[in-house]
């Protein structure tokens, strides 16, 4: 599965740095229209994640967190499944026997909050 790739340039807006990207990006995404304000994660060396700023309403908003790489590999998730809805199949009757051995006497809450020094 190929996914949208769009090329820009840096350059300078007055006294800032500025990203100027394709227009397609804008017309395929709307969600990054003008004036949105975004955040930029540096992720790795040459690498940068950006996203919509959490802290300003969009239309769209809910009010959970989220996690930029997540929600990043999420999309990618759904963009797969979309393409090739063939790769998925039903838990097989010993991949439900495992996953319950594995579990087994495990309790939950969703209050439970998952603690700062937890890496997932």
């Amino acid at each position: 599965m190929r996914r949208a790739e769009f090329k820009g340039s840096i350059t300078t807006t007055g006294r800032s740095e500025a990203l100027r990207l394709d227009k397609a990006l804008f017309k395929a995404h709307p969600e990054f229209r003008q004036k949105a304000k975004i955040r930029a994660h540096v992720i790795g060396p040459g690498t940068m994640l950006v996203t919509l700023d959490p802290d300003t309403p969009t239309p769209e908003a809910e009010t959970v967190d989220r996690d930029p790489v997540v929600s990043a590999y999420l999309a990618f998730l759904e963009r797969d499944m979309t393409a090739h809805p063939e790769r998925l199949h039903p838990f097989t009757e010993d991949e439900l026997a495992r996953l319950e051995t594995l579990t087994g006497g495990v309790t939950v809450s969703d209050d439970d909050v998952i603690p700062d020094d937890v890496t997932l």
